[in-house]
């Protein structure tokens, strides 16, 4: 099954057009929303409206408070790692609440992985995701100074693009760091175990990236290494950043990443919609913004026809 984590309405929308999208092309799995307590009663009412089926899960944080302040999303990051218990499952692939999907790719529910049985400490194949940028294109000042091009895994694919359309670089490319934005997983209560221990652990205070930093600490090199078409970083469209690589056509998933989100933008109107579209044209930036709202806008038709219109 699909997950994704919810902790409060900012993301719902995107959390409603991502259910949407997995439906238009053609899912045969169902999305399961991650609520914590903090997840307000508005929110559970749009969830049950839609018939959107959902999951009580704990907020998960390390034993010793790491400071977040330049990046408070990183504190709802850590629940992210609740996938590895549902053991309940047998495949869960966990989708952040950003994201878009444009292509079936429940494929990802069949690729190799290992058995729920195999011990942590020597499997080579926990779980699978695509690498995280460590670009920093947006010159953010704390982010690691290795944070860098030259330090990143999809840099060394800017020379074999169609290569990169089909294969992800090893899992030990550049930071060896994956995105915690998509991650396919087999449910392990060993696994779990692993990480819960690792939270209680004072180490837990270096994780500059939240989960994705203990994934990549507690299993290196020992993940599978997708094609970044299944979480296509919104960045990595930027000219310059990782443009050779990027193809519209190929992407399967597209992950709105960083602010501002699609859904800042009021849908006000077609004309403004389409200034804003040649801005983003001319800086080459986020006209990808505009593949949500078309999406968005075929959900808003969908919902209206069944009498539901409560803002999101």
């Amino acid at each position: 099954m699909w997950t994704t984590l919810i902790t409060n309405t900012k993301y719902l929308s995107g959390l409603l057009t991502l259910e949407y999208s997995l439906r238009e092309v053609g899912s045969k799995y169902p999305l399961v929303a991650l609520y914590t307590d903090s997840f307000p009663e508005d929110g559970h009412k749009a969830l049950d409206a839609r018939g959107i089926a959902k999951k009580h899960i704990p907020y998960l944080l390390p034993a010793t408070h790491k400071d977040f302040t330049n990046d408070p999303r990183f504190y709802d990051c850590w629940s992210k790692l609740t996938p590895f218990s549902l053991v309940e499952y047998d495949r869960v692939v966990q989708l952040d609440s950003d994201m878009m999907v444009r292509k079936n790719m429940d494929e990802l529910m069949e690729i190799a992985l290992d058995a729920s049985d195999v011990d942590p400490h020597t499997g080579k194949k926990i779980f699978a995701a695509s690498h995280a940028c460590v670009c920093n294109p947006m010159n953010k000042p704390h982010y690691p100074k290795d944070w860098i091009p030259a330090n990143c895994a999809f840099t060394s694919q800017h020379d074999t693009p169609d290569k990169a359309q089909v294969e992800g670089a090893p899992p030990t490319a550049g930071l060896a760091m994956p995105n915690g934005g998509l991650q396919v997983v087999v449910p392990s209560a060993r696994v779990y175990s692993m990480i819960l221990e690792k939270l209680q652990s004072d180490t837990a205070m270096d994780y500059d990236f939240a989960d994705q930093s203990l994934l990549s600490d507690l299993f290196p090199g020992r993940w599978v290494a997708l094609p970044y078409k299944y979480n296509a970083l919104k960045t990595l469209r930027w000219k310059g950043v990782h443009d050779k690589i990027w193809r519209d056509e190929e992407i399967s998933n597209i992950h709105y990443l960083l602010n501002p989100k699609p859904w800042d933008e009021f849908d006000d109107s077609q004309e403004d919609r389409a200034k804003r579209a040649e801005e983003r044209k001319r800086l080459g930036r986020e006209e990808v913004f505009e593949w949500w709202w078309d999406m968005t806008k075929r959900r808003h038709e969908e919902e209206k026809a069944k009498g539901i219109d409560d803002g999101f």
